[in-house]
């Protein structure tokens, strides 16, 4: 397809080949292995000689299709799917790490890739060092000789905290280094890392790609070159996404534009919401005129996204009761559904970091996380609205 079809298009027109069954949408094949007619080809293809599909460990109709359309998205010649958001995280690192070598990575990282960094890549010899994400010009002073890598996550989850990805960019290239991004938050509709100068962007499919909060995946696209050796570690250790979560994402993909839309526009309202509630000391939301990071947020993001984070003046006991005070919203770690979602990191999905660790990446007792759903907003305003009161 022509490279100038806008990003909707290429969304829904980008698809396999159809069989000769002539069907309109691509059909899922459920096949561990593939035949080969004769053993003299089968042998070429093991050996990379000729073209062809092995085992669904490697690769996929369903889910070469899926990395087609988010290479397509993200600007990006290659990638691979893996069985989740956190397995693309673990293999585009581990795939890049040797013992002995180092990493930065930004503070403001999801729980899970902060104990990826401080209990099991550390087992490896692997070690890492944490950077602010606003302070690009002290990046310098964390470097060692055996410095490898640098990992961001922008906007941080759950803080909502920038970074500005075309200076990260000079950065790694300046000092060699293989800049990986974690997109999830944005989606590739909302900003394009590679684009700014990044070298891997990881995506959870699980979140707002699926966006119904029903299935599994992971996706990191990047340069043949750098893609390569995360297929390598994937076929062999095999973290491979399964052909049906890839056909399920695959055929959400298509209306991702149109999902983060309405959920970037109720995102907005409710901020707008919060702002004025007595009970919210501070609101997070990077598309708000308050967020200290607005300005880069219009630079470098088409919206605000779905994510709405506030912080409660009634701490840790109040935001357990605003969560059980909701009637409409859902009490659920996931993101990126449908439905409303409220979270509370400090007692769910960072309660394993110290209470130091949260406090150094903005994450108070009283702050919850709204994964904003596609309802009528003024239900979901309603909704959270008389939560407030009960607290």
């Amino acid at each position: 397809m022509s490279a100038s079809k806008h990003f909707e298009t290429q969304a829904i027109r980008l698809q396999m080949e159809r069989t000769a069954y002539q069907e309109h949408s691509a059909p899922l094949f459920l096949t561990s292995s593939f035949v080969f007619p004769t053993a003299e080809i089968m042998a070429a293809t093991f050996d990379g000689e000729a073209d062809g599909l092995i085992y669904s460990r490697y690769s996929n109709p369903n889910t070469e299709e899926f990395i087609s359309k988010v290479c397509a998205m993200e600007g990006a010649e290659d990638g691979f799917a893996t069985a989740s958001g956190m397995a693309a995280v673990f293999a585009s690192i581990a795939a890049h790490m040797e013992s002995g070598d180092h990493l930065l990575a930004s503070r403001a990282v999801f729980g899970s890739t902060h104990q990826l960094l401080t209990q099991v890549f550390p087992k490896w010899g692997i070690k890492h060092t944490y950077v602010e994400p606003h302070a690009i010009q002290n990046w310098e002073k964390a470097l060692t000789p055996h410095t490898k890598l640098l990992f961001l996550e922008t906007p941080s989850n759950p803080g909502l905290a920038l970074i500005d990805l075309k200076k990260a960019g000079e950065f790694a290239k300046t000092h060699d280094l293989i800049l990986m991004v974690d997109n999830c938050f944005a989606t590739p509709y909302l900003q394009q890392p590679l684009k700014l100068g990044a070298h891997l962007s990881l995506h959870s499919g699980t979140k707002w790609m699926d966006g119904q909060g029903r299935t599994l995946g992971g996706v990191i696209v990047g340069s043949n070159s750098l893609i390569e050796p995360i297929r390598f570690f994937c076929r062999h250790t095999g973290p491979a996404m399964s052909p049906f979560n890839a056909w399920i994402l695959s055929k959400s993909l298509e209306t991702l534009a149109v999902r983060m839309d309405r959920h970037c526009e109720n995102a907005l309202k409710l901020a707008g919401f919060l702002e004025t509630a007595p009970e919210v000391s501070r609101v997070h939301y990077p598309f708000l005129t308050s967020h200290p990071d607005h300005q880069l947020a219009k630079q470098q993001m088409k919206a605000g996204g779905g994510i709405v984070a506030f912080e409660l003046e009634a701490g840790l006991e109040g935001g357990m009761r605003f969560l059980n005070a909701l009637q409409m919203c859902t009490r659920s770690s996931n993101l990126g559904d449908t439905r409303t979602i409220a979270t509370h990191p400090a007692s769910t999905t960072h309660s394993k970091l110290t209470e130091a660790e949260r406090q150094a990446v903005g994450i108070s007792p009283g702050l919850v996380r709204i994964s904003v759903g596609l309802e009528q907003a003024d239900d979901i305003i309603s909704d959270i609205r008389q939560a407030l009161k009960e607290i």
